[in-house]
């Protein structure tokens, strides 16, 4: 099944500035090979359910790796079964009615 989720990883007792951890998940999704597009607050991703998941694990384990004692995420995912459709698909729905 393919999925879309948005997802945010904070990594807690590390301090201020979060981007090496951010930095390190975006490695995680460039590996795994997944679409994905980070933004201000997270990163959209697309892909099969059980690669996304994983990559979404791998992500947590390599934030502990780095030192995070504790991490807490917030994710939104969505599926469908009645047609594909791509993160890209869903701007540009929006972007032809402006």
């Amino acid at each position: 099944m393919k999925v879309m989720i948005d997802i945010c990883i904070v990594p807690l007792g590390v301090g201020v500035s979060v981007s090496e951890y951010v930095t390190a998940c975006q490695k995680v999704l460039e590996e795994a090979g997944l679409e994905h597009q980070m933004h201000a607050y997270g990163t959209n991703v697309e892909g099969d359910w059980d690669e996304v998941m994983a990559a979404v694990k791998r992500c947590h384990e390599v934030v502990h790796e780095m030192g995070a004692p504790r991490i807490t995420s917030s994710m939104r995912l969505g599926t469908r079964t009645d047609r594909e459709q791509s993160m890209a698909d869903k701007i540009q729905s929006v972007t032809d009615k402006l």
